[in-house]
């Protein structure tokens, strides 16, 4: 294979030989393009001629050099990452880099990821595919991300933009190697190993008040840039989290038709898609700052703070001194603001321990472990014994879904759950 229908390999020799104005130089003496400069007032017209001839050749074929030593350094380069994303691949100390970088990085255990390249290699990539993943339209006609919808507890649809399979692998190795790695408070409860909606709802146990909040527009609150300050805190310099933030993100999109074609129009800056595998431990890194000022905040007015994604829960200790909500609520969006997020005035809701108090969906009253609500238990009960008696399912039931939500009762009533699903797993199949 030549080296002109191989640019990986034609670039490895403009390298070998000191760079691409010293290969094209070598290159056009070793063809017998390379004219020696002379002075043309001491020729005759027709040494002009030919001198001229010369010099014509020479350009032609350093300007065809020139165009394949250019798509070879494509092959090692970056070059560009699209619409309104400012990149140079000259490797050069920033001013905004964190201060001892690589000691910050492998204090976290992070991959040494120094360039481009080795970024690439880490995720089995060439550069063009990892220039391809990060690249930015904001007019598309293909991304790397198929859109569909899933109901939401107030009758509206939630959009999903799942990463199809070269990314999500990408990301997946983002999240394995360096996101699940980074510092996260102990108030955060989603998404991490060891801790559930379960872990986030004992904290709350037996409580005089219990208040929830919730961030509003929480993953599109995240955009790309945000996203590279992660990386950039956790020890990586511009060129990786840039690329790092692209592959974890990407812009809200409205699919249009324009003279029989489809489009993908971005209609935002990229943020954190809900889809993406990275895009849950990410908010965990992100809201550490956030998380620090609630639990302190929380501490010096008596009460507890745990957060699960968007979901924010304060209580008030039944054996603690009273202490207005009023005052904590203010605080707790002025704080939230000053993070860049913005609080759900109409998601805050309080309950006192004369109601029922749930914390994602289990309940905490009294001083007794979360349980799942009575009536989700009797409501599968009537399920279990209607499946025995031969009855069918409800329209929109299925007996999946009747065993993810024993699962759910087993995670807090291990012996109550187990039953359930061996009940369940006793029936035919229905749906």
């Amino acid at each position: 294979m030549s080296t002109v229908s191989n640019p990986v390999a034609l670039w490895q020799q403009i390298t070998q030989a000191g760079g691409v104005q010293a290969y094209i130089t070598a290159q056009l003496k070793e063809r017998g393009y390379l004219v020696e400069r002379r002075d043309v007032d001491e020729m005759s017209d027709r040494e002009k001629d030919r001198y001229k001839k010369e010099l014509k050749q020479e350009s032609a074929e350093r300007k065809k050099l020139n165009k394949e030593a250019w798509a070879a350094y494509k092959t090692a380069h970056i070059v560009s990452l699209g619409d309104g994303v400012w990149w140079t691949d000259e490797k050069k100390d920033d001013k905004w880099d964190t201060p001892n970088s690589e000691e910050r990085a492998a204090e976290n255990e992070l991959p040494a990821l120094d360039s481009p390249k080795q970024l690439a290699e880490a995720l089995g990539l060439t550069i063009l595919q990892l220039r391809g993943l990060c690249y930015h339209r904001d007019a598309a006609t293909k991304i790397h991300y198929t859109r569909f919808t899933i109901p939401k507890r107030d009758g509206t649809e939630r959009p999903i933009w799942a990463p199809m399979e070269k990314l999500k692998a990408a990301q997946r190795w983002v999240l394995h190697h360096i996101v699940e790695r980074l510092p996260v408070h102990g108030a955060a409860h989603g998404f991490l190993v060891g801790r559930s909606t379960a872990t986030n709802a004992a904290a709350h146990a037996d409580s005089r008040i219990v208040l929830k909040m919730d961030i509003e527009g929480f993953f599109p609150t995240i955009t790309w840039r945000r996203v590279k300050g992660v990386f950039r805190r956790a020890g990586y310099r511009e060129q990786i989290s840039t690329l790092l933030a692209l592959l974890c993100t990407e812009s809200p999109r409205e699919i249009v038709e324009l003279e029989g074609k489809k489009y993908f129009v971005s209609l935002g800056v990229r943020c954190l898609p809900q889809g993406a595998p990275t895009s849950p431990a990410l908010t965990n890194a992100l809201c550490l700052r956030l998380d620090r000022r609630l639990t302190g905040l929380a501490a010096k007015m008596g009460w507890r703070y745990t957060r699960y994604a968007d979901d924010l829960t304060f209580s008030l200790p039944a054996s603690a001194p009273d202490s207005s909500p009023d005052a904590l609520i203010k605080l707790v969006t002025k704080i939230a603001e000053g993070e860049g997020l913005k609080i759900k005035p109409e998601k805050t809701r309080l309950a006192r321990s004369g109601r029922r108090q749930t914390v994602t969906g289990l309940v905490v009253n009294r001083d007794l472990p979360p349980r799942a609500p009575r009536k989700l238990r009797k409501q599968i009960r009537a399920a279990i014994h209607n499946l025995k008696k031969g009855k069918p399912l409800p329209e929109g039931e299925s007996l999946a879904r009747l065993q993810g939500y024993a699962a759910y009762i087993h995670m807090t009533d291990p012996k109550l759950g187990k039953k359930m699903l061996d009940a369940l797993a006793a029936m035919p199949r229905v749906d």
